[in-house]
C-alpha cells in the first residue's frame, strides 16, 4: 500500500475510534470545544486567542497553556489591546504556567504589533515566519486554526506516530513530514474547505491518541494503528 493511502487510512481509523475533536478550544467561550462546528474562529478576538495560544504552547503542554489563558481571562486580557496595556511583569506572571515566560512575553508583544498591522487580513506563512519567536509549527498552528488555511501542523507526537508506523525515518525534518501529510491528504480530498477540516481533526486526533500511546517511552506500546498499518 502506498504511504499516501496509509496516511489517509490512519486518519479514518483515528476518526472512527475517537470521533470529531472540536479543536481549537476557546477560553473566552468557556474553554469550549466544538465538535462538528467548523465555523470557528468567529471573530478577530477568537483569531487572536488562537495566535496567543499557539505561541504559549511552544515547549509545553496545552494544559499549561489553558492555565495561562485563564489567568489572562481573569484579568480581562485576552485581546491584543488589553495585553498591550498590561504591565510587562503582570503579563509575565500571568503566562508563567506555560514556561519561558520572559521570552514568550517578548514574543507575544512583538506578535501583537504584527497582528494589528494585518487589520484582519490572513498572513502568509512566510510573513509569520519573519516574526520573532514564530517557527514552523507555531506558524502552521496559527494558519490552520486561526485562519482556516490548509497548512498541516506537525508536532512531536506526529513524528513519533509516523516513525513507529514506518512512514518516515529518524532524520525526517518538519518540512518533510508536513509535505508528506499534505500531499497524501490532498490526493484524497480536493475541496480546500474539507482539507482544512481534515487537517484540523487529524492533528487533534493524533494528540488525543498519543496522550495514551506516545507520551512515554517505549512509544507505541498497545497502539492499535500498528496492527492495521504495519
Amino acid at each position: 500500500m502506498k504511504k499516501t493511502n496509509k496516511i489517509y487510512e490512519i486518519y479514518e481509523l483515528l476518526h472512527e475510534a475517537y470521533g470529531p475533536q472540536g479543536w481549537w478550544p476557546f477560553i473566552n467561550n468557556d474553554e469550549s470545544y466544538h465538535p462538528h462546528d467548523y465555523l470557528y474562529p468567529k471573530n478577530q478576538l477568537e483569531v487572536f486567542e488562537v495566535c496567543l495560544g499557539s505561541i504559549l504552547t511552544q515547549n509545553t503542554t496545552f494544559t499549561s497553556v489553558v492555565k495561562s489563558l485563564n489567568n489572562l481571562k481573569e484579568k480581562n486580557a485576552l485581546s491584543s489591546k488589553a495585553i498591550k496595556e498590561m504591565n510587562i511583569d503582570e503579563l509575565k506572571l500571568a503566562i508563567k504556567a506555560s514556561g519561558y515566560h520572559n521570552q514568550k512575553a517578548k514574543y507575544i508583544l512583538g506578535f501583537i504589533d504584527f497582528f494589528e498591522v494585518l487589520d484582519a487580513r490572513t498572513p502568509t506563512r512566510d510573513e509569520l515566519l519573519s516574526v520573532l519567536g514564530i517557527g514552523e509549527e507555531t506558524a502552521d498552528s496559527i494558519l490552520l486554526y486561526g485562519y482556516n488555511s490548509p497548512e498541516f501542523k506537525v508536532d512531536a507526537y506526529t513524528k513519533r506516530v509516523l516513525l513507529t508506523l514506518g512512514l518516515i525515518d529518524e532524520k525526517a525534518k518538519y518540512q518533510d513530514m508536513k509535505q508528506l501529510m499534505q500531499k497524501a491528504l490532498k490526493e484524497c480530498i480536493k475541496d480546500e474547505k474539507e482539507q482544512v477540516i481534515v487537517f484540523q481533526e487529524y492533528h487533534a486526533l493524533i494528540v488525543n491518541h498519543s496522550k495514551e500511546f506516545y507520551s512515554k517511552k517505549p512509544y507505541g506500546v498497545g497502539c492499535f494503528l500498528k496492527e492495521k498499518i504495519l
